[in-house]
C-alpha cells in the first residue's frame, strides 16, 4: 500500500540558490593525489582517474539556508505492509526518512528529528538521516534537497511499487528508483536503473547511504578495507584491528573517516549494523552494486560538533553504512553509449551475534542472512523487477524538475518507464526552450538577474549560432568556460560588455578568470566595478530578486579586495550590504577578517566572543580555525571547532 502523509518537524528554510555561476574548480574532499594511486589495484586506480568532476555547472550552488528552524510540513509517501513501514520524502531527493519494523516497533534507521541543511552536497545543501540515493559524481548528490518525480507502478508480485525518477544534470543521465514491499515480507526491495541515452560513453556514480545509530558494530564480509581520512590519502588496512581501537565499532574512531571494505569477488554483497543485543539493519544486493563502506564521524571535537550541528543535541549520534557501484567513492564507472546499468537492493531487520572472533561472527551472520533472505532469491527478485522496469507510471504522486523534459524534447529520446512530460517544463526552462525552438536567447521579462546557464556541448553549439546579444554572450562564455575554452569564454564576456546595459554579470565572470590566471589586482578592480554596477541596478541595499545576488557578489568582492590589501574598498562594499545580510553568520566571519585586515584586532576578536554560526560552512573547511589562529594563540573554542582531520 502507498499513501500520502504529512510529516511535521522543525526545519530550516532552504532559501534562494546562489545566482552566480559556479565557475571555480570543484572543491571536493574525496580525492587523492596521483602519487597516492601507486600500489592500488589497476581497475581502482583507473576508475579514480576516470573523468573526475571539475565543475558544478550547470547546477547552482545552494547556500541560502540558515539555522532558524520552525515547524514545517513535508509531503511524505508511505509504503507499508503488515511488517514494515517506509516513509519517503519526494521533495527532498526521494530519501527514505524512516523504516520501521512494525512487529517490534523498532526504527531501523537513524531518523533525524529535524531538517537542517548543511554544506555537504556537491552543490551545498544536504541533510542527514535515513537512506539517500547518491548519483552524479564523488560526493553527496546535487539532488539532496530537490524534488523528484514519483508515481505508482505495478510491482512484480502484482501489488504496487513507488517509482522515483529524475534527470541528473551533472552527467545528463536519467535514473529511477523503484520501491516495493511484498505482502508478509520483512524486507524492502529497491530496484535501481541508470540510463545513458547519449551516443558516447558517460562516467557514472552511485552510492546508497544508510544512516544508522552510532552505538553499533558494523559487519561486512571482508578482511581488509581501504581507509580514507580528510588528509586525502587512501591506504589498505586490516578489518578488524584486534585491539581496543577495533574500527568495526564506530565509537572507537577518533576522527572522521571512510572504510571501504574489500569484499572478495565470490562473496555475497551485504553490510549490517547491529546493536549490543544483536538487533539492527541489513542491506544486501545483486552483485552489480559492488562496494560496501562505513563512514564514522569520530570522537574528535570536529566530529562531535558536526553531529550536534546536523540535528538536535541529545538525540544520539549516527554513522553510515553504504553500498556503491565501485569499491570506493573516489571512483567513477564508465557507462557505455546507449546502455544502462541496474541492480536490486534489499533492506530489512536483522538479528545476529555481534560480539566475538571476526570470522566466526561473519560466518554466523552470513548463514542467518541466507536463511532469512537467500542470495538466489534476491537474484530471482531482480529478474522479476526487470520485467516491470519499463512499466509506464500510473497515478502521479509528486513532480520533480523540468530539466528531463527539456532534454527529451531536444533529443527525441524514448525512455520507457520514466516519462519526462512537457507539462513539467517551468520558468527555469523557458529561455532554453525558446533557444531550442526559435534559435535565439530571449531577454528576461522585467529587470532581474540572469538565470542559470546550460553548458552541455549541444546547448553551447546553439548559443554560438544564436544572435549575439549581451545576455547570449554571457551564457556562451559560461558554457565555453565549462568546456575548457577559457580564452574564448573571456572574449565572449568582453564582447557582451560593449552593448550591455548591465555589466556586472560579465565583469564578475572576468574577475573569476583573472583570479584563476593569478592576476589578483585586475580581479579586484573588476569585482569593484561589478559591485558598483550591481548596486546601480538593484538600488542601494537589497530587495526582491536582487537580495541573493548582492550578498553573493558582495562577499566575493570583499574577499578579492582583501587579498590585495585594499581594505578601504572592501569596507566600502561591506557598508553597502543590507543589515540583514551583514547579520548572517557567514558575513560575521567576513567582518572579522575585514577588521583584522584593518588592524582592529580587538574588534575582530569581539566578533568571535559575541558568537556566530556559519550555516553554510563547507565539509572539511578550516577557515574559522585559520582566522582564529591569526587572532590568538588560545585553543579554538569548541563551538567553532568543525575540523575533521587530525591537527598538527
Amino acid at each position: 500500500m502507498i499513501r500520502h502523509e504529512v510529516l511535521t518537524l522543525p526545519a530550516a528554510p532552504l532559501g534562494p540558490d546562489n545566482p552566480l555561476p559556479a565557475l571555480r574548480p570543484l572543491d571536493e574532499m574525496h580525492r587523492i593525489e596521483d602519487r597516492d594511486k601507486e600500489g592500488l589495484p589497476r581497475d581502482m586506480a583507473r576508475q579514480i582517474g576516470y573523468a573526475p568532476l571539475h565543475s558544478l555547472l550547470p547546477v547552482p550552488v545552494r547556500d541560502g539556508y540558515d539555522r532558524r528552524r520552525a515547524p514545517r510540513s513535508l509531503d511524505a509517501l508511505v509504503i507499508e505492509n503488515d511488517r514494515l513501514r517506509a516513509t519517503v520524502l519526494p521533495a527532498l531527493g526521494g530519501r527514505i526518512a524512516s523504516l520501521v519494523h512494525k512487529p517490534t516497533d523498532r526504527e531501523l534507521l537513524y531518523r533525524n528529528p529535524v531538517f537542517q541543511p548543511a554544506n555537504f552536497a556537491l552543490n551545498g545543501a544536504w541533510y542527514s538521516g535515513g537512506i539517500e540515493w547518491n548519483i552524479g559524481a564523488t560526493g553527496h548528490t546535487t539532488l539532496s534537497c530537490s524534488p523528484v518525480h514519483a508515481a505508482r507502478v505495478p510491482a512484480p508480485d502484482g501489488g504496487e511499487m513507488l517509482r522515483l525518477w529524475e534527470w541528473e544534470r551533472l552527467r545528463d543521465l536519467p535514473f529511477q528508483v523503484d520501491l516495493w514491499l511484498p505482502d508478509g515480507s520483512d524486507f524492502l526491495y529497491v530496484g535501481v536503473r541508470i540510463r545513458n541515452p547519449h551516443a558516447t560513453p558517460v562516467p557514472t556514480y552511485w552510492w546508497s547511504n544508510i544512516a544508522v545509530a552510532e552505538e553499533c558494530r558494523v559487519l561486512a564480509p571482508a578482511d581488509e578495507a581501504y581507509h580514507f581520512g580528510y588528509e586525502r590519502r587512501l591506504r589498505r588496512i586490516p578489518v578488524p584491528v584486534h585491539d581496543r581501537t577495533d574500527r568495526t565499532y564506530p565509537p572507537n574512531s577518533t576522527y572522521a573517516a571512510d572504510y571501504f571494505y574489500e569484499v572478495p569477488e565470490d562473496r555475497r554483497r551485504w553490510i549490517a549494523a547491529l546493536d549490543a543485543d544483536g538487533h539492527g539493519l541489513v542491506q544486501t544486493s545483486t552483485d552489480t552494486l559492488r562496494g560496501r563502506k562505513l563512514f564514522v564521524w569520530g570522537r574528535g571535537p570536529g566530529g562531535r560538533s558536526w553531529q550536534r550541528w546536523l540535528t538536535e543535541p541529545g538525540t544520539g549520534g549516527y554513522c553510515e553504512i553504504q553500498a556503491g557501484l565501485a569499491r570506493t567513492q573516489l571512483e567513477h564507472v564508465r557507462l557505455e553509449a546507449e546502455s544502462e546499468v541496474s541492480w536490486l537492493e534489499v533492506y530489512g531487520p536483522f538479528t545476529a551475534r555481534p560480539e566475538g572472533e571476526w570470522h566466526g561472527v561473519l560466518d554466523e551472520a552470513e548463514s542467518r542472512l541466507e536463511a532469512d533472505l537467500p542470495r538466489a532469491g534476491v537474484d530471482t527478485a531482480y529478474a522479476a523487477w526487470r520485467e516491470c522496469a519499463d512499466a509506464e507510471p500510473g497515478e502521479r504522486l509528486a513532480t520533480g524538475s523540468g530539466w528531463g523534459a527539456l532534454e527529451v524534447l531536444r533529443a527525441g529520446w524514448k525512455l520507457p518507464g520514466t516519462p519526462f512530460d512537457e507539462s513539467t517544463l517551468g520558468e527555469e526552462q523557458e529561455p532554453w526552450l525558446h533557444l531550442l525552438r526559435a534559435g535565439s536567447f530571449p531577454e528576461p521579462d522585467g529587470d532581474r538577474p540572469p538565470g542559470g546557464t546550460l553548458v552541455a556541448r549541444h546547448w553551447r553549439d546553439m548559443l554560438e549560432t544564436a544572435p549575439a546579444t549581451p545576455l547570449t554572450e554571457y551564457h556562451l562564455g559560461v558554457a565555453q568556460w565549462h568546456g575548457g575554452d577559457r580564452a574564448q569564454a573571456e572574449r565572449s564576456w568582453e564582447r557582451g560588455l560593449s552593448n550591455a546595459t548591465s555589466t556586472w554579470p560579465a565583469l564578475r565572470c572576468l574577475a573569476v578568470a583573472d583570479q584563476e590566471a593569478r592576476h589578483p589586482e585586475r580581479a579586484a578592480d573588476r569585482y569593484a566595478q561589478a559591485f558598483d554596477d550591481l548596486c546601480r541596478r538593484a538600488g542601494e541595499g537589497e530587495s526582491g530578486a536582487w537580495t541573493a545576488v548582492t550578498a553573493a557578489l558582495g562577499r566575493e568582492a570583499i574577499e578579492a579586495l582583501l587579498a590585495v590589501g585594499r581594505t578601504a574598498d572592501a569596507r566600502s562594499v561591506w557598508r553597502r550590504l543590507a543589515p540583514q545580510t551583514r547579520a548572517r553568520g557567514r558575513f560575521r566571519l567576513v567582518e572579522a577578517a575585514l577588521l583584522l585586515a584593518e588592524g582592529r584586532r580587538e574588534e575582530a576578536r569581539a566578533v568571535f566572543d559575541a558568537g556566530f554560526e556559519v550555516a553554510d560552512l563547507r565539509e572539511g573547511d578550516e577557515v574559522i580555525g585559520r582566522l582564529w589562529s591569526a587572532l590568538t594563540d588560545e585553543p579554538l573554542p569548541e563551538r567553532y571547532d568543525f575540523r575533521m582531520r587530525a591537527t598538527p
